[in-house]
């Protein structure tokens, strides 16, 4: 079969390499150069007996027929994240464990529900009015089915499709929170990514300040769960209702008192220069907005008082609120400030942002009353109020105070090894009554030095050590030390069970 088939290919090739001699004869009649080296190639491929392969005659063809493409240099991979993105690896991972958890715990001791929503979410849902910083900061893109999809850069307008969805079905006042992950692209600072997590709180169906005050008790809640003071953290109050009394005295129409809000909140980024096309896009004129930011200048209760109407519906809820708030005992977190005015459009009365004391930081969590969301969805009108808490700033807050657990180390209940190859089964069986009792356990998988394994227990805070060994196994022992105080012993392998419940309560 195989003279057949080396024949029938010598004979279809001779073919095309007379065919190609043939062409390759000018109308001179004289050979030229190509067919030099198609004889050539045909004496390399077949060999003088017709017989050779072409892989054997030539060890480089593969090189050589290989695609540009192939050839090419390879690219260093890049090892860095997108800009503004962070890697998690695992000492990371288990500080946002750990602070997610805290988190979970505060909205559990204040009776939320934990609710989730696609990262992915229509363009739209974000683009409800121009000029809010939010929809210049969009990750967005048409899909492939021809659809306007962006990275939600917040979660609260996912919230309220998923309220509006249900048309009713849901039974208020809801009290709800979530962890979303946000994406931005802004500008970076410190404690400021393109893409973040966040804490969000809301309560929907209260129409009262009670709902504010709880929200600021659970945050508060929260810093004292880690270890920060009001001499570290403070809340700024204020209420849209505030600026929107000004704005009538100053003659602004009510339908441009959102917008103005979003542009009065830039001023603390930029010079008012930098927004004069936006005002006159307003209708309104620099002298307003002066005046405007001299009333926000006001720090208590009774200087704003004085420039608002005796019967302002703001002064008297913010005063309720404040009342509340020293009902739950936080009045020393809390502090009366009319430049907080957020720079959501979506706000309608109390607005609240917490901030750094001392002034190192960016706003750490800021939140507020958005009554009117639903309707601007073309919903029904809806009390609800929230905040959100993002995860960037917090850490780099309790790392400036110095009261950031430190999470370099596993934390292992216990670590398990075998002195020689013939104890691992021991060892496996050591590890997975651990296991059963509820330990973390890291038995080590493969042969190593006595000296490496304490190292990599201590490197691990791990918080005992077992050591299955030829002497102790042969009474049923193994031995056990307490990393924590250098202490050693041998308990019955029998008793490990009742020993990981003792260590369990101390």
């Amino acid at each position: 079969m195989r003279s057949r088939y080396a024949a029938m290919l010598s004979i279809v090739c001779s073919r095309r390499i007379a065919v190609s001699a043939f062409q390759a004869v000018g109308s001179n009649g004289r050979i030229h150069e190509s067919s030099k080296s198609i004889a050539t190639t045909s004496s390399r491929l077949f060999g003088e007996n017709g017989r050779s392969s072409a892989a054997v005659a030539d060890k480089d063809l593969l090189s050589k027929t290989g695609s540009e493409k192939n050839n090419r240099a390879k690219v260093a991979l890049d090892t860095n994240p997108p800009k503004g993105t962070r890697d998690f690896y695992p000492p990371d991972m288990r500080l946002r464990t750990w602070l997610f958890n805290q988190w979970r715990d505060v909205a559990a001791l204040y009776g939320f529900s934990e609710y989730d929503a696609p990262v992915l979410e229509s363009e739209s849902l974000y683009t409800r009015k121009a000029g809010e910083e939010v929809t210049q900061q969009l990750y967005n893109f048409v899909d492939k089915g021809d659809r306007a999809v962006a990275l939600r850069p917040e979660m609260t307008p996912s919230l309220a499709r998923m309220v509006m969805a249900k048309k009713g079905g849901l039974n208020l006042p809801l009290k709800w929170f979530s962890i979303p992950q946000c994406w931005r692209y802004e500008r970076m600072t410190r404690g400021r990514r393109r893409e973040h997590f966040q804490w969000n709180m809301d309560i929907w169906g209260v129409n009262g300040i009670e709902a504010e005050a709880e929200l600021l008790s659970a945050m508060v809640t929260f810093f004292k769960n880690v270890g920060l003071t009001s001499e570290d953290v403070g809340i700024k109050l204020n209420s849209r209702g505030v600026i929107g009394e000004v704005l009538t005295e100053l003659g602004v129409p009510e339908e441009k008192f959102a917008a103005t809000c979003v542009l009065v909140d830039k001023l603390e980024k930029v010079p008012i220069a930098a927004i004069q096309g936006e005002l006159e896009e307003l209708g309104l004129e620099t002298s307003t907005i002066e005046k405007l930011t001299d009333v926000l200048t006001n720090t208590s209760i009774e200087s704003i008082s004085a420039v608002l109407p005796k019967d302002s519906v703001a002064v008297k809820e913010l005063t309720q609120l404040f009342e509340l708030c020293k009902a739950y005992g936080i009045e020393d977190w809390v502090m009366f400030d009319a430049s907080v005015v957020r720079g959501l459009a979506y706000y309608t009365g109390v607005v609240f942002e917490a901030f750094d004391r001392k002034g190192v930081l960016r706003a750490i969590a800021g939140g507020g009353r958005y009554d009117k969301l639903l309707e601007t969805f073309g919903g029904d009108p809806t009390p609800a109020a929230g905040f959100g808490f993002g995860d960037a700033v917090i850490v780099e807050l309790l790392k400036e105070r110095d009261v950031l657990p430190t999470f370099e180390g596993s934390g292992y209940d216990t670590v398990v090894f075998a002195m020689n190859s013939d104890l691992y089964g021991v060892a496996i069986n050591v590890a997975s009554t651990l296991r059963a009792e509820g330990q973390s356990v890291d038995l080590i998988l493969e042969a190593k030095k006595t000296k490496w394994v304490f190292k990599h227990a201590s490197r691990n805070e791990a918080k005992h050590c077992v050591i299955v060994a030829g002497n102790e196994y042969e009474n049923g022992e193994v031995s056990i030390k307490d990393l924590s105080i250098g202490e050693q012993k041998t308990v019955k392998i029998d008793a490990l069970s009742d020993w990981a419940k003792d260590v369990s309560q101390k």
